[in-house]
C-alpha cells in the first residue's frame, strides 16, 4: 500500500474506532479548568480531593450503577464532583440531562456562578456550546444544548418544568432542601425519576445534598438502601484502616483550633499535616450489601483538605450549647442527620424550676429588647424578651391589658407600654424596645393593621403567623395588608422547633433562656403547650405543631414566637446581634472602671440653723 493510502487507510480507521472510554475523573483531570474565582483557580486535580475520584467513577457510563448517592458535609467539593459529571456528559458521554435545584431562583444563581464559569473555562465544553444571548435560545440560564444532548435545568417547586422532560442523565442537587410537593402534583423527585423511565439500564441518577432531620432527610433515606460507603483511611503506625469520625477528635484544654485525630485503633496522634498522605492512601469501603445498583457515599468536613479538624472544633465550641445552632453542626459540618426532640413534651415543671432573681435591673448580658404581641376578643398580651449574644435571651416583662380591641383606647395604652424604657443596671441608663411584632391574625385585624401602619418607624411591624415546614422565619418582603400596611408573614414552627430545643439548654450561654421569679405557673404551662404531631402526605412526614391538649390557653408560647420573629427583621435589615452585644458590654466595662466621686455638698448658715 502506497503511503497516502495508508495514511487514507489509518485515518479511516481512527474514525471508525469507539470513542476511548474515560471514566469522570479522568475526564476532569485531562480537561476541567477551576475559573479564577474559585478557591485554587487552574487545572482540576482530583489527587487534590482524592475520596471524589470513587464517586466521580462511579457516575462513569462505564460503571454498573444506576444510582449513586452523596450524603456530604460542607466543603468537601462535592457540587465540583457534579460540575465534572455534566462537563463529561457535554464532552464524552452526550445525551439528555436534567439539573434539578430545590428551587428556580436557586437555579439562576448557580447557572450564573457554577455552571457559565464550567463552560467559559473549560474549552472541550466552550466550543460545543453556543455563546449566551444568541438569537437560537440554545444558551439560557435554564438550557444548554450541545451536540447530541442537551442540558435542562429546572426547580424542585416546578413541576412543569419536572414533567415536561426525558432524561438520561439526573442530577439532583441538595435534595433535603426540596418542598415535600411540587405545585401540587407529588413528591418532586419521584416526578423527577420518572423522567428517566425509557433510559432504564443505561439511565444515571445523582442524589448530593447535605442531611437535615432524621426520619425526614431524602439523601439519609436514599443513603440507607444503598452499600453505604465510607471512606477509610490507613494509620501511620499500625496500619489499620478506618474512617476519619468526630469521636476521635481531641484538642489541647481551652485551644481547639490546636485539634488532632487519633487512631481507632492504637490511639497514635494524627496532625493536620498528616491529612494529605492519609487522604491519598485511603479507599471507599461499603458497610452493607444495597441492592447492587445503588452506590452511597457518606463524607463529612473532616476530610476536607479546605477545612482544618482545628476549625471544624472551633465551630463545634461555639454551638454545642445552643441545640439550633448545634443542628446546623451536625448536618454540615459532620454531614449527619439530627435527631429532632422538638416533638417531645415540653416538662413545665423543670421550667419553672429554672426561675432567676436579678433584681430590679436587667441582667447585664441583655444587648437589646423586642416585643411580640397577641391580640384577643378581650385583652392584648404582650411579652418581652432581652437578647444578648448568641441569641442568649430574658423574659424581661409579660403584661396582660385588658380591654375591648375595637376600640382606642386599649391600643393607646399598648402604645403607652411599647414607649416604655426598661433600666440596664450595667450600662446605667434604659432601654427601649428595638422591634415589635403585632399579630394581625384575629378578629381585629383592621384595629391592628392601623396600629402598626402608624409605628413603621419605630420598627412595629404586623405579622401573620404560618405554619408548616419550609416557611422561613422572616419572608425575603412584605405582602400588603388591610389599609396599605406591611404585612409580614412568619414561620411560626420554625421558631417554635427553635424554641422547644432551647428550653432544654440548662447552663447560661448560646440559645439559653432565662426566667425571671415574678412568673407564675401559668406563663409555663402557656409555654410548653403545643408539641410535634407528624402527618404523611403523599408518602412523606409533615411536621406541626398542634395543641398538647384541647382548649389549652398559649399566649406565652405566641408572643415568646412573635419578639423572636422581631429579632429576625432586625436581622433582615442588616442588623448584628452580637456586634451589638460586644458594643454593651464595652459600655459597661468602661462605667464599671470609672471611679465614683461622691457628690459635691454645699452647706449654708440656712442648712446649719
Amino acid at each position: 500500500m502506497t503511503k497516502p493510502l495508508a495514511l487514507i487507510d489509518a485515518a479511516w480507521r481512527a474514525g471508525m474506532a469507539p470513542e476511548p472510554q474515560l471514566t469522570v475523573s479522568e475526564w476532569a483531570d485531562r480537561h476541567r479548568l477551576l475559573p479564577s474565582t474559585s478557591a485554587e483557580p487552574g487545572r482540576w486535580r482530583t489527587d487534590r480531593t482524592p475520596y471524589l475520584g470513587g464517586i466521580m467513577d462511579a457516575l462513569s457510563t462505564g460503571s454498573p450503577f444506576e444510582r449513586v448517592v452523596f450524603m456530604k458535609g460542607a466543603q468537601v467539593g462535592g457540587t465540583e464532583a457534579g460540575l465534572n459529571w455534566l462537563g463529561y456528559i457535554i464532552h464524552h458521554a452526550p445525551g439528555l440531562a436534567l439539573l434539578v435545584m430545590p428551587s428556580l431562583d436557586m437555579v439562576r444563581r448557580n447557572t450564573r456562578t457554577r455552571i457559565d464559569p464550567l463552560i467559559e473555562t473549560t474549552p472541550e465544553l466552550r466550543q460545543r456550546i453556543a455563546p449566551p444571548r444568541t438569537r437560537d435560545s440554545s444558551n439560557t440560564a435554564f438550557a444548554k444544548a450541545f451536540p447530541g444532548g442537551n442540558l435542562v435545568m429546572a426547580g424542585a417547586n416546578s413541576a412543569s418544568g419536572l414533567r415536561s422532560t426525558p432524561a438520561r442523565y439526573l442530577f439532583l442537587d441538595e435534595v433535603d432542601g426540596f418542598p415535600a410537593d411540587a405545585d401540587g402534583e407529588g413528591d418532586p423527585v419521584d416526578l423527577a425519576v420518572k423522567r428517566t423511565a425509557t433510559y432504564r439500564g443505561r439511565r444515571k441518577i445523582f442524589l448530593c445534598s447535605t442531611p437535615t432531620v432524621q426520619g425526614e432527610s431524602r439523601i439519609e433515606a436514599a443513603y440507607q438502601e444503598s452499600d453505604q460507603r465510607r471512606y477509610h483511611v490507613p494509620c501511620r503506625d499500625c496500619g489499620e484502616y478506618q474512617p476519619l469520625e468526630w469521636r476521635n477528635v481531641h484538642w489541647p484544654e481551652e485551644d481547639r483550633r490546636a485539634a488532632y485525630m487519633t487512631c481507632n485503633a492504637c490511639g497514635s496522634v494524627w496532625h493536620e499535616r498528616d491529612k494529605p498522605a492519609l487522604l491519598a492512601a485511603g479507599e471507599w469501603r461499603a458497610t452493607a450489601p444495597g441492592d447492587g445498583r445503588t452506590a452511597g457515599f457518606h463524607l463529612s468536613s473532616l476530610y476536607s483538605p479546605f477545612e482544618t479538624w482545628g476549625e471544624v472544633a472551633a465551630e463545634h465550641g461555639r454551638v454545642h450549647r445552643d441545640p439550633s445552632r448545634l443542628q446546623v453542626w451536625v448536618n454540615t459540618a459532620l454531614g449527619e442527620t439530627w435527631e429532632d426532640r422538638s416533638g417531645e413534651a415540653v416538662d413545665a415543671d423543670a421550667l419553672t424550676g429554672r426561675r432567676e432573681h436579678w433584681g430590679e435591673t436587667m441582667p447585664p448580658g441583655v444587648a437589646i429588647l423586642t416585643a411580640g404581641v397577641d391580640v384577643q376578643n378581650d385583652r392584648l398580651e404582650i411579652q418581652v424578651i432581652g437578647w444578648g449574644r448568641d441569641e442568649e435571651s430574658w423574659v424581661i416583662d409579660y403584661r396582660t391589658i385588658w380591654g375591648d380591641p375595637s376600640g382606642a383606647a386599649l391600643w393607646s395604652d399598648l402604645d403607652t407600654l411599647l414607649l416604655q424604657t426598661w433600666t440596664h443596671g450595667a450600662m446605667q441608663q434604659p432601654m427601649p424596645l428595638r422591634a415589635v411584632c403585632v399579630d394581625t391574625g384575629g378578629h381585629h385585624t383592621l384595629m391592628a393593621y392601623e396600629f402598626v401602619r402608624r409605628r413603621l418607624r419605630r420598627r412595629v411591624w404586623g405579622i401573620k403567623g404560618r405554619g408548616g415546614q419550609g416557611v422561613p422565619v422572616w419572608p425575603r418582603r412584605s405582602s400588603r395588608g388591610k389599609g396599605g400596611a406591611p404585612l409580614f408573614i412568619v414561620g411560626v414552627d420554625a421558631i417554635k422547633d427553635t424554641l422547644a430545643a432551647r428550653l432544654s439548654v440548662t447552663e447560661p450561654g448560646p440559645g439559653a433562656i432565662h426566667f425571671p421569679a415574678n412568673l407564675d405557673r401559668a406563663y409555663f404551662d402557656q409555654l410548653a403547650s403545643e408539641r410535634v404531631r407528624t402527618k404523611y402526605v403523599n408518602g412523606r412526614p409533615q411536621r406541626h405543631w398542634v395543641p398538647s391538649r384541647p382548649g389549652i390557653r398559649n399566649e406565652a408560647l405566641d408572643t415568646f414566637v412573635y419578639a423572636q420573629a422581631a429579632l429576625h427583621g432586625l436581622y433582615a435589615a442588616g442588623f448584628r446581634l452580637n456586634d451589638e452585644a460586644a458594643a454593651v458590654e464595652a459600655m459597661a466595662a468602661s462605667n464599671a472602671a470609672r471611679p465614683t466621686v461622691p457628690p459635691a455638698v454645699i452647706r449654708s448658715a440656712w442648712m446649719d440653723g
